[in-house]
């Protein structure tokens, strides 16, 4: 593998990770309950640290690493601002977009580490991805424990 097809292959995971970023910060915004808040928060936080992390590992292999996110990202952003407003800030609605945002990341390092990926990109990649898989399986608990509460009345 290329140098040039390292960044390109980073430059996506970074895309992922900003918007990730993002897509956590806009569900803290939206969520009612303060511990999904700071859920929310913290993995916002990983995300930015992971998107820096690639970004080192762009400049290390001589390319220009992305600061933004992509244009499928800007639209799960603003799906995730539509579907809070119009369901008034429902928890298991944020939890439910925030899942799939969490899907779409999951996918992105798998795609990524199907690549020929030097060593020491593809163990930050692995580990990276490791995270996304943990960010998912939570999300998806905590939007079971939401359904279960908004079923039972609680």
């Amino acid at each position: 593998m290329d140098n040039d097809e390292v960044v390109s292959t980073l430059n996506n995971l970074i895309e992922t990770c900003k918007d990730g970023e993002y897509g956590f910060r806009s569900c803290a915004e939206n969520v009612d309950s303060d511990d999904l808040a700071v859920f929310f928060n913290q993995r916002a936080e990983q995300c930015r640290q992971a998107a820096a992390e690639l970004q080192q590992q762009v400049a290390a292999y001589g390319g220009k690493p992305d600061t933004s996110g992509s244009v499928s990202g800007a639209m799960h952003r603003g799906w995730v601002a539509v579907r809070s407003t119009l369901s008034t800030y429902d928890d298991l609605a944020v939890l439910k977009e925030c899942e799939r945002g969490e899907d779409v990341a999951v996918m992105s390092y798998r795609k990524a580490l199907e690549k020929p990926l030097p060593e020491p990109v593809r163990t930050i990649v692995q580990r990276q991805y490791e995270g996304c898989q943990r960010n998912y399986e939570q999300v998806c608990a905590l939007r079971d424990r939401q359904q279960t509460t908004t079923s039972t009345g609680m």
